[in-house]
């Protein structure tokens, strides 16, 4: 199924025909009026998953927070009375 994308207000739309088989006002976008565009970013481009648990432990790490204080240990902004 091909994606079209509209340059102009970023709506993308999916199609059952390609580009070239659309009539003049079928290849304008419905939101602005702008002509549509073959979207570019059609296949992902990640090869492998990222970060994935191994089968034997799912869910988050069941260890010690790794953080021992708090972030913060002064206040961000000083108030103006």
């Amino acid at each position: 199924m091909p994606k079209l994308a509209c340059r102009a207000c970023g709506r993308q739309i999916y199609t059952v025909a390609t580009l070239d088989s659309l009539f003049a006002e079928e290849r304008r976008c419905p939101r602005c009026g702008a002509f549509l565009e073959s979207e570019r970013r059609e296949h992902d481009r990640r090869q492998a998953i990222r970060r994935q648990n191994p089968a034997d432990e799912p869910g988050p790490p069941a260890g010690a927070e790794r953080r021992v204080t708090e972030r913060r240990t002064t206040r961000r902004r000083v108030t103006q009375q």
